[in-house]
């Protein structure tokens, strides 16, 4: 193995941990959305919102773990900010439909109230650190330059 490409294993290991960590909690939304479909009277307290909501957050864990895990193969090292904003992104961005299922009023039109105005801060938090951890990212991969092997002279 490369120095290059044990320096990215090592830095990039919070991807890995993220991606792990991530799909565990789609693990979790789907035995939710079992219990849901069942009827499960726990379940609808947790969650009275749509289901669809749930099935969102689970397939969108999913999808950011697979971008995390993307990422990680790629063996491209990256700074340690778009690392972190990638990671905390992933689950922000993902979890605002957790929120919106267990809390129906933040699901539609705008509220009043200190709970939506609090979830517009999370949402907006969200998206900005999800587009600068991903952009980064992308931007990282493009200009990456591969240091030539001995078998490249």
């Amino acid at each position: 193995m490369t120095d290059n490409a044990q320096s990215a294993e090592t830095t990039n290991i919070i991807l890995l941990r993220g991606a792990a960590l991530w799909i565990l909690v789609a693990l979790v939304l789907a035995w939710c959305l079992v219990s849901l479909k069942m009827e499960a009277p726990l379940m609808l307290a947790i969650f009275p919102g749509k289901f669809s909501r749930v099935l969102q957050a689970h397939i969108d864990f999913l999808l950011m773990s697979a971008l995390l895990l993307g990422f990680y193969g790629t063996r491209i090292p990256l700074v340690w900010p778009v690392r972190w904003a990638m990671v905390i992104g992933a689950f922000t961005n993902s979890s605002l439909f957790v929120l919106q299922a267990a809390f129906p009023i933040l699901d539609g039109a705008p509220a009043e109230g200190w709970g939506p105005a609090l979830f517009g801060v999370y949402l907006k938090a969200s998206i900005v650190t999800t587009t600068l951890g991903f952009a980064g990212a992308c931007l990282t991969v493009l200009r990456f330059r591969p240091k030539p092997s001995r078998l490249d002279v």
